[in-house]
């Protein structure tokens, strides 16, 4: 049994129920509607944010029609999230496959992240809790002033950490931190669940996000994506914003401002990713999500009492988005 499979075990159905009541609500009489929301579908992924939600339920109660709307509502967000993401970043590519706004166009796309965006705030309100309600339109907002701050920074000649963590604290960890919210709350956690689990959620969130972003830097597995594409993006992450605060090159830090201006070639691409294996910004950014995955861990102490399998599926779960290949 590979690791995410035992991660599942306590929520599996659960995870079932979520995944009927997911597919339920994208069926539709548009046929083009209907086949840019089964290419869409196509890229589900791992379904982490779903379970960590029922997962968190399970530790904190039981899993309800509630819950579910809520897993649902959280998801539908995400993945609109994602199809507007790419009409902005103009990227033909998601995950290996060819996005929305490539397969037909942007105009399309915008409509059909807008389709997304309504159901998520369908099931939201489903839920029966204002309190969801709220944090999912929050949420809407936070997604998009994250998206916001990564486009001012691509002006910016300087770098920093502080801006790094800001903009992957709201363009991911708050998906995180809400879907565990939620899903403490719903299940009949009470507000020292809410609030612990949230920052939980939000350390965990931070750690995916630091992950994905090593993937940009990696040789060794396929990714779906080139080495630098971050870059050829005009996104500068971690690992190379540590290399350029560390050694203060000049000439790397204008290769790095000419990166963010959309103004590089490939080969100057290709040399800031090397410099920032020979100046140890991967290993830097590695230790560093390592450590806040380690305090996300220590989070969950105050529930020693709970279900011990699901506690030990909570904690596998940190390791697994720490470690993962992919």
């Amino acid at each position: 049994m590979d690791k995410l499979s035992e991660i599942r075990l306590p929520i599996e159905a659960e995870l079932k129920a979520y995944r009927t009541m997911f597919e339920a609500t994208l069926q539709t009489q548009n046929p083009l509607l209907d086949m840019a929301l089964r290419h869409v579908m196509k890229r589900q992924g791992k379904m982490m944010r779903p379970i960590l939600l029922l997962l968190v339920a399970r530790l904190t109660g039981e899993v309800d029609e509630a819950v579910l709307n809520a897993a649902v509502a959280l998801e539908l967000l995400h993945t609109a999230s994602l199809v507007h993401d790419d009409v902005v970043d103009e990227s033909d590519r998601r995950r290996g496959q060819q996005s929305l706004n490539a397969l037909l166009d942007n105009k399309a796309a915008v409509l059909v992240g807008d389709f997304l965006l309504s159901k998520a705030l369908y099931h939201s309100a489903q839920t029966g809790s204002n309190r969801v309600v709220t944090w999912v339109s929050e949420l809407g907002q936070t997604l998009s002033d994250g998206e916001l701050h990564q486009l001012a920074n691509l002006d910016k000649t300087e770098f920093s950490e502080e801006d790094y963590f800001e903009v992957i604290r709201k363009k991911t960890a708050v998906l995180f931190e809400t879907c565990v919210r939620a899903g403490a709350l719903l299940s009949g956690g009470g507000e020292e669940d809410v609030q612990c689990l949230g920052r939980f959620g939000l350390q965990v969130g931070l750690c995916f996000q630091m992950r994905d972003d090593l993937f940009d830097f990696d040789n060794q597995h396929d990714t779906g994506k080139p080495n630098g594409n971050d870059m050829r993006e005009g996104k500068l992450t971690l690992p190379v914003i540590h290399a350029l605060l560390e050694t203060k090159d000049a000439s790397m830090v204008a290769l790095a401002i000419k990166v963010r201006r959309g103004e590089a070639t490939e080969e100057e691409i290709a040399r800031l990713v090397q410099f920032t294996h020979d100046e140890g910004g991967i290993l830097y950014a590695e230790k560093k999500m390592y450590k806040i995955g380690e305090e996300s861990l220590r989070m969950l102490d105050y529930k020693r009492e709970a279900d011990g399998l699901v506690l030990s599926s909570l904690s596998q779960y940190v390791r697994f988005v720490v470690g993962r290949d992919l």
